[in-house]
């Protein structure tokens, strides 16, 4: 069973302790504010939803992999984790995840390269692309559209920012 939208493990998990792992976050998180409960999306009943999108989260840091992965699964849904691009391309032929969040700069295949691939394979080319980077410049988020993202996300980054996203795009295609 997947956690309800008002889950208050997932308060305290995101809050306390997944925060000084996202780059910029700090242990006490000075200046806070609780966030409001998010309605919940369409798809769902009672808090639940009907259909459990899958997620493959691709970064050759694991520690971000895990701070990703981690509040994705705390948000209900079905999280797969790939090492770098090679790897994304292989387990999303086998997974046909709903959505791929990709680190942009990783060794061997980048993101880049990886999400050219995900598009034109027939098999996964319906999957929707986070790009997740420090790269901020407004050639890198040009470049993100040319390869075929449906959403930059740029580091250091809140958690929400990317389960946000994540959310948004498992919606679209479902």
């Amino acid at each position: 069973m997947c956690p309800r939208q008002d889950s208050n493990l997932r308060t305290r998990l995101r809050r306390a302790v997944l925060y000084p792992l996202s780059y910029g976050g700090s242990a006490t998180a000075k200046g806070y504010q609780e966030r409001p409960t998010r309605p919940a999306p369409s798809g769902y009943r009672d808090g639940v939803p009907e259909r459990v999108p899958r997620v493959l989260v691709v970064d050759d840091e694991a520690v971000i992999r895990q701070l990703i992965a981690i509040n994705l699964e705390l948000e209900g849904f079905e999280v797969h984790q790939a090492e770098h691009g090679l790897d994304a391309l292989v387990k999303a032929r086998e997974l046909d995840p709903d959505v791929v969040t990709l680190d942009v700069m990783m060794p061997g295949l980048d993101g880049w390269a990886t999400a050219r691939r995900l598009r034109a394979d027939p098999a996964t080319c319906r999957a929707r692309i986070v790009l997740i980077s420090a790269r901020t410049r407004p050639a890198d988020l040009d470049a993100g559209r040319e390869v075929g993202a449906d959403a930059y996300v740029t580091k250091p980054f809140d958690p929400d920012d990317v389960v946000d996203a994540v959310r948004r795009l498992a919606e679209r295609s479902a």
